[in-house]
This record gives C-alpha cells, sequence and structure tokens, in this order.
C-alpha cells in the first residue's frame, strides 16, 4: 500500500504575499503620517483583490498614489511589482523587509499630512471583476524619478519588488 500526500504551497504562498503586501502598504501610509483609518475600511476589498489576482496570476502592479486632494497632482507613489518566477516552489522561504521600506522613506521625502491616497493596481488582461474594484486613471509621473528599493516580500516562487517615485529637484 503506498500513501500519496500533496500540499497545496500556491494557495499558503498567495496568502502570506497578500497579507505582507498590504501590511507594507499599512506602514508607508502610517510611517508618512497619513490616515491609515480609511485603508481599515477597505481591508476586505483590497484583500480580497489582491488575493484574487495572485492566485490567478493575473496581478502585475500594487500602487500607492499619494496626492493633494485640493489638485489632484501626485505628491509620491510607491509600487509593488509582482515576479512569478522569483525563487523556487521547493524553498519554503517566506519573509518580507520592512526596514528597506523604512530605510526609502527617510530618502524620498517628508509628504504633507493633508495628502490622500489611493491603492491600484494594474492586472493582465484576462484578469476576474472582484468587487469593490473598478477601472481608473492613473496620476501622471512627469517630473518624478524612480527609485528601486529592491525585492521587498519573498516566498517561494513569488516575490515583490518596491520602487518609490519622488519629484526630480
Amino acid at each position: 500500500m503506498s500513501t500519496h500526500v500533496s500540499v497545496n504551497t500556491y494557495t499558503h504562498t498567495v496568502t502570506y504575499v497578500t497579507q505582507q503586501m498590504i501590511r507594507s502598504l499599512k506602514e508607508i501610509i502610517k510611517w508618512t503620517g497619513l490616515d491609515p483609518n480609511r485603508l481599515f475600511g477597505s481591508w476586505e476589498t483590497i484583500e480580497s483583490g489582491i488575493f484574487t489576482w495572485l492566485g490567478s496570476r493575473h496581478l502585475q502592479l500594487v500602487t500607492l498614489e499619494i496626492f493633494n486632494p485640493r489638485t489632484d497632482v501626485l505628491i509620491g507613489r510607491w509600487d509593488f511589482e509582482l515576479n512569478y518566477s522569483y525563487g523556487s516552489e521547493d524553498d519554503g522561504s517566506m519573509w518580507v523587509d520592512t526596514d528597506a521600506i523604512r530605510y526609502a522613506l527617510a530618502k524620498c521625502g517628508a509628504i504633507p499630512s493633508t495628502c490622500d491616497y489611493q491603492i491600484k493596481v494594474q492586472n493582465a488582461n484576462g484578469a476576474a471583476t472582484v468587487s469593490g474594484w473598478s477601472s481608473t486613471t492613473w496620476r501622471s509621473t512627469e517630473g518624478f524619478m524612480m527609485h528601486s528599493v529592491g525585492t521587498t516580500i519573498g516566498a517561494n516562487s513569488l516575490g515583490s519588488q518596491a520602487s518609490y517615485w519622488r519629484k526630480v529637484s
């Protein structure tokens, strides 16, 4: 008699990366002095979208746009680009580097507490519709420069590289 055991590690990976992605967004919002309460009110919607699109491998980019609510002009932006061939399925390691994000925040400059923010995603064609999410337009990054932070979330074959956008002086 033989026994066969299998574990769907990709589901565990997707769950972990979803949680760490939202945690990273929350930390950026909190550490820049913005109000995290709006994030908490949308937590389930954000989690559902990220989890669904990571699971189907349609999620390409998660973005935090920080903007002036009076002028609707971009003040700063954080991107988390997904990599579905980051490591090995058999690796088993799962990690997040919020210290790298905190260090990058110190370099990107102060954000006025009067700013507002939106979380946006970019998906590949064919992504499922998720309740609470809709199409959107992106604020212009003209006059900004993107700076790479490096990989800040890693879990088996799934990784996320963070970048921030800062106004060119």
